[in-house]
């Protein structure tokens, strides 16, 4: 029986460039935890046992045209409480990001590598 998402990988071509986005904008911190690779890469810490991995390796799907709605793309779905001050975040940053189109106060934005990234907001 499946327990939860333990992790979500994600493809970058800049880990510099990703790093200033991941730690920079959405203000997360390298998890010291994790294991070496045999390429770079980081780990982030979201929740107890749930992390991002960010992988410095090709990607197969270089040049492939993206939904401009993140909604309509792979994406995984983070949990926020401060909904408004993420989007003070990505505004200061100049991200572009969707809101949710159902309604709820979700929104959705692509990071540095076009990978899609959901936040909805969650109480305390």
């Amino acid at each position: 029986m499946i327990t939860g998402i333990q992790h979500a990988a994600f493809l970058t071509s800049d880990l510099a460039r990703s790093r200033a986005f991941y730690e920079g904008v959405l203000g997360l911190r390298v998890s010291a935890s994790r294991p070496q690779m045999s390429y770079d890469g980081v780990w982030y810490d979201i929740a107890p046992n749930q992390q991002i991995h960010l992988m410095l390796l090709p990607d197969p799907e270089a040049g492939l045209q993206r939904p401009a709605h993140g909604g309509r793309d792979r994406h995984v779905a983070l949990g926020v409480q401060d909904f408004a001050q993420l989007k003070t975040r990505l505004d200061a940053a100049g991200i572009a990001y969707t809101q949710s189109q159902s309604g709820r106060r979700a929104l959705f934005c692509r990071d540095p590598d076009q990978n899609a990234l959901e936040f909805n907001e969650v109480s305390a």
